[in-house]
């Protein structure tokens, strides 16, 4: 049982980090009707932001956290205005293959900049917390509550206040929004805006236990892609169990079968709940 427990934790704080990726994406595909490719990018960013924030102005971490969200998104509503808005109405094709050569430029860039080493942060507050067996990082811990605690924010920002409602209202029907007097292109931005700095806090909690590289969108693209998918293509609801399922299969899959096999695990996962239920867990909502 302790085994079990700790094995618990360590998804649930891969799910949490996990989660706040995939509700960013599944806002944008909900509003947009398009899968932003570059939304990896925006995570990897996020974690290059608050590591130079943090070595270059010796902020204190959430405050380094805080500016890496509000940098990111800044940089997510340009995107959205600069790349997405042009080609509004070109084929999705047009705006994915857009959104690919963005991931490339964003990583070409940050190499550039900080170099193709590896970096790592400082864990903000060192040290482990045992639980009666179970052993968890106070890092761990920290990136269970944060997440929890945005994903409770957003929902209320969804459902208890009128600018989101209108994103709301957008999800369902973008030309009776537009109709109705809602302003569909600031809401567009808006919906970037808050997938970008849900990506930047991901990135910012999980920076310190994980390796910040370059390459880390890519490999978070490819995770968030299949949770949405695995939950239901725009549905807030199935991407939080997605991304918790995904979390847990290859937390546990990592640790009876091996850990090379992790992400493989979750990605069978995903193919059995597909061949079963084509449409995801969930129908698409908002």
């Amino acid at each position: 049982m302790t085994t079990l427990f700790q094995q618990l934790s360590n998804a649930l704080a891969l799910g949490g980090v996990y989660a706040l990726v995939a509700l960013g994406l599944t806002l944008v595909y909900g509003v947009m009707r398009v899968p932003n490719f570059a939304h990896g990018g925006l995570y990897m960013l996020g974690a290059y932001f608050t590591y130079a924030v943090l070595s270059g102005l010796g902020v204190p971490y959430l405050a380094a956290l805080l500016i890496a969200a509000v940098l990111v998104a800044g940089l997510a509503a340009l995107l959205e205005r600069l790349v997405f808005y042009p080609l509004r109405n070109a084929p999705h094709v047009h705006a994915m293959i857009a959104a690919i050569g963005v991931l490339f430029f964003f990583e070409a860039a940050v190499q550039r900049i900080w170099g193709a080493d590896f970096k790592q942060i400082a864990e903000p507050i060192p040290g482990i917390l045992d639980l009666g067996g179970v052993v968890i990082t106070w890092q761990r811990l920290l990136v269970i509550v944060a997440s929890v605690l945005v994903m409770l924010g957003l929902n209320f920002f969804l459902k208890r206040t009128l600018t989101g409602a209108t994103i709301e209202a957008m999800a369902q029907n973008r030309e009776g929004a537009r109709l109705v007097g809602i302003n569909v292109n600031r809401v567009g931005m808006l919906t970037f805006a808050i997938s970008g700095a849900l990506a930047a806090v991901a990135a910012a909690l999980i920076a310190p236990i994980v390796s910040v590289t370059p390459a880390m969108g890519e490999v978070m693209n490819l995770k968030v892609f299949a949770i949405i998918i695995l939950g239901g293509m725009g549905s807030v609801p199935g991407a939080i169990v997605g991304a918790f399922l995904l979390a847990l299969a290859e937390i546990f899959g990592g640790f009876y079968i091996g850990l090379d096999f992790a992400e493989v695990i979750g990605f069978v996962v995903l193919v059995l709940v597909l061949a079963i239920r084509p449409q995801g867990l969930f129908r698409r909502g908002t």
